[in-house]
C-alpha cells in the first residue's frame, strides 16, 4: 500500500467583468478556506448571471471533484474549456476528473493539452505521471515526475510519486532517496514515512521499516494502511499479539477485506482458532472472490479436519498473478473429469515439503487411467522420477502436449479427499539403491550398535512462521545425554552453524557437507532408524520414504497436522510432539527425551 497523489491547481485568467469580479473573488476565497457550501452558492449565483463564465465553471467543477462527484465535475470543466481552451489549469483538472472516472486515456490527453500550454506546469506533470503509472507506463511516469520536480523542486507529492514508481520497478534504494527528499521538505509527512517503511521492508530492513511506520502513525494515528503494514512488520518478528493490536485498529478505521484477513491471520498465528473464522467470513461477504480470505479460511477448516469445505475453499486460493504464473497456456485445468487415457500434467507449487506431501497423488491419478507427468523444481527431479505413477518428471516449461494440467495442491479437492481417504500407502518415495549402499558402508563404523537418529532443528528463515516453527539447537542439547543413540545432523542452511557450540554427541556424525541434494539426504535417511525434526521438508521426505519420524510442532502448528493429535493420517507411524505454550520448547524436548529412554528400555 503506497501513497500516490494528484491535485488540482494552476494559474487562471482574470474575471471577465467587474460586475461579477467581486462574486468570483468571494467564491474562490470561500473555496480556498474550505467553506464549500458557501462557495457552491456563490458559483451558482455567478453562473446564473453569466452561464458562460469559464472561471466559475472551472472551479465549480473542482468543487464537485472534491466532493467525489466526478461526472458532474467533468461536465462543468468541459463547458469551461469550450469558452476558454487556453486555461492550462482547467485542462489539468479536467484530466483529474477523467482519471477519477477511470478514463485514463482521456486523462492523459487533457494533461498533454495543459502542458502544451504551460510546459513548466508542475501539477500537470505530476498528474500526468500518475495516469501513466496507472496504465503501467512506469518509465514514462518517472520522466513526468522528474520534470515536475525540475519545475518545482519543493513539490512534495512529486517526490513521493517518483519514489512509488521507482519502488514498483524494484529500485528501492532510489525510492528511499526520494522519500528522504520529501521528508527534508516536509518532516511531518506521514505518507513519506509510510512509503519509506514499505521500501525498507522490500529490502529486508525490517527494523527500519518498523521505525518508519511508527513515525507515520505518530504523525497520523488514524492512518489505517500504516497500522496494517506495521502489524505485518512486527508480525514478521513473531510479535503476533502486537500485530493483532494494529490490525484491530485498522479494522476500526477501515473494515475492508484486507484488514479483516490480516486480523484473522494474527489470531490464527497465536493459536486462537475459534476467533479467526468470523473475520474471513466477513471479508468474503464484502468480496466473495478475495483469494487471501479463501486461503486462510481453508487452512482453518483443514486444521479442524473439515476436509469437505476446507478443500473447496482451498481451490479458491489463487491470486490472479500467482495462478497465471503457474497455469499451462492452452491446456484446460483438470477439475475431476474422467482421466482414462488422458495426458495429465501436475505442476508443483509452494515449498519442498508440500511437494513431498502431495505428489503421492501421482499414483492415485495414474490408477484413474492418466499418463502423469510432473513439473517440479530441479533439486527434486531424480527422486520424483522414481515415484510410482510418474511417467516423467521435468523442470521448466512444458514441452509436450497435455489434455489437462492441475496444480499439485488442488488434487485433493478434485478427488474428494477426506480424512479417512487420504492416500497414505508408504513408502511412495524411493532413494537410489546405490547411494543407500554407499551410505550404509560409510555409517557402518560411525555409530556402532547405537540407534541412529537424524536431527533437524530449523527450516528456511524466509518462511512466515519460522520464528516459532524452528528452534535453536541449544534447545535440543538435552538429547546429547540420552544413552545408546548416535545423532546424525541433517540440518543445512544458516542454522547448521549452531553445531559448532553443541555437545560432541550431537556433532560427532555430521555428514551434511556431503549432502548435495534431496537425493543424497534420502539415501542417508534410509540408513537411519528414526528422524526427529521440526516441520520442514526433511520431515516430509522421511515420512514419504516410510521411515519413522518424530515431528516437533509449535503451538501454532500448520494446518496439515490438525489439532491435538499425536499422529498424522498423512504419514502413518509419524509421532507428533506439540508445544503447549507458543515459543516454549522445553516441554517438547522433555517428552522426546522420555520417549527415547522408554523405547530404549523396551
Amino acid at each position: 500500500m503506497e501513497h500516490q497523489s494528484q491535485r488540482p491547481g494552476g494559474r487562471t485568467a482574470s474575471p471577465p467583468s467587474s460586475s461579477v469580479a467581486s462574486l468570483v473573488d468571494a467564491a474562490l476565497h470561500a473555496h480556498q478556506a474550505g467553506r464549500l457550501d458557501t462557495a457552491d452558492s456563490l458559483y451558482r449565483e455567478i453562473l446564473a448571471l453569466d452561464p458562460a463564465h469559464a472561471r466559475a465553471l472551472h472551479y465549480f467543477g473542482v468543487l464537485h471533484y472534491q466532493r467525489g462527484q466526478h461526472a458532474a465535475a467533468a461536465t462543468l470543466m468541459s463547458q469551461a474549456l469550450k469558452h476558454d481552451r487556453h486555461d492550462a489549469a482547467c485542462w489539468s483538472n479536467r484530466g483529474l476528473a477523467a482519471a477519477a472516472l477511470g478514463r485514463l486515456d482521456e486523462a492523459t490527453i487533457c494533461y498533454d493539452q495543459a502542458l502544451q500550454l504551460q510546459p513548466d506546469f508542475a501539477d500537470a506533470r505530476n498528474n500526468f505521471g500518475v495516469a501513466l503509472q496507472a496504465q503501467g507506463a512506469l518509465d514514462d511516469a518517472l520522466e513526468q515526475y522528474r520534470l515536475a520536480i525540475a519545475s518545482n523542486p519543493a513539490f512534495v507529492d512529486a517526490h513521493l510519486n517518483l519514489g512509488t514508481a521507482l519502488g514498483k520497478l524494484g529500485r528501492f534504494a532510489e525510492a528511499l532517496a526520494c522519500y528522504r527528499d520529501a521528508l527534508r521538505l516536509d518532516p511531518t509527512s506521514a505518507e513519506a514515512h509510510f512509503n519509506a517503511g514499505n521500501a525498507h521492508n522490500a529490502q529486508g530492513e525490517h527494523e527500519a521499516a518498523v521505525a518508519s511506520f511508527e513515525r507515520a502513525l505518530a504523525l497520523r494515528p488514524d492512518y489505517a494502511e500504516a497500522h496494517v503494514n506495521l502489524g505485518s512488520a512486527i508480525g514478521k518478528r513473531g510479535d503476533y499479539a502486537g500485530a493483532e493490536a494494529h490490525y484491530r485498529r485498522a479494522v476500526v478505521l477501515q473494515a475492508n477485506p484486507t484488514n479483516l484477513v490480516c486480523l484473522g491471520g494474527s489470531l490464527g498465528a497465536q493459536g486462537r482458532l475459534d476467533e479467526e473464522e468470523k473475520f474471513y467470513r466477513e471479508a468474503l461477504a464484502q468480496d466473495p472472490g478475495y483469494a487471501d480470505a479463501h486461503q486462510n479460511l481453508a487452512w482453518l477448516l483443514l486444521k479442524r479436519g473439515d476436509y469437505t469445505e476446507g478443500w473447496a475453499e482451498f481451490a479458491l486460493r489463487w491470486r490472479k498473478s500467482d495462478y497465471d504464473a503457474l497455469a499451462v497456456a492452452g491446456v484446460a485445468e483438470w477439475r475431476g473429469e474422467p482421466l482414462d487415457g488422458r495426458r495429465l500434467l501436475i505442476v508443483g507449487e509452494q515449498g519442498f515439503g508440500d511437494h513431498f506431501q502431495f505428489l503421492r497423488y501421482a499414483r492415485v491419478l495414474h490408477e484413474r487411467g492418466a499418463r502423469v507427468d510432473v513439473c517440479v523444481r530441479e533439486p527434486l527431479l531424480r527422486l520424483i522420477q522414481r515415484m510410482p505413477g510418474v511417467h516423467r518428471a521435468f523442470a521448466g516449461r512444458p514441452d509436450a502436449p497435455y489434455d489437462f494440467w492441475v496444480p499439485m495442491m488442488s488434487v485433493p479437492s478434485c478427488v474428494g479427499t477426506e480424512l479417512a481417504t487420504i492416500p497414505a500407502e508408504l513408502p511412495y518415495l524411493f532413494a537410489d539403491e546405490t547411494k543407500i549402499e554407499a551410505w550404509r558402508s560409510k555409517l557402518a563404523a560411525s555409530g556402532g550398535a547405537n540407534r541412529k537418529v537424524g536431527l533437524v532443528w530449523a527450516g528456511s528463515p524466509t518462511f512466515g512462521n519460522d520464528r516459532y516453527r524452528s528452534m535453536a539447537l541449544a534447545d535440543l542439547h538435552p538429547l546429547a545425554d540420552v544413552a545408546n543413540v548416535s545423532w546424525y545432523p541433517l540440518q543445512q542452511g544458516p542454522a547448521h552453524a549452531q553445531l559448532a557450540g553443541a555437545p560432541l554427541a550431537l556433532r560427532a556424525h555430521d555428514f551434511t557437507g556431503e549432502l548435495g541434494d534431496f537425493e543424497d539426504t534420502a539415501a542417508l535417511i534410509m540408513n537411519l532408524d528414526l528422524v526427529i525434526a521440526v516441520d520442514t521438508a526433511v520431515a516430509h521426505l522421511a515420512g514419504a520414504l516410510g521411515k519413522p519420524v518424530w515431528l516437533l510442532l509449535p503451538a501454532n502448528s500448520d494446518w496439515r497436522w490438525l489439532q491435538a493429535r499425536s499422529d498424522s493420517p498423512w504419514y502413518p507411524g509419524m509421532r507428533l510432539f506439540r508445544q503447549q505454550v507458543l515459543g516454549e520448547w522445553a516441554g517438547v524436548v522433555g517428552e522426546v527425551v522420555h520417549a527415547l529412554q522408554t523405547e530404549e528400555q523396551e
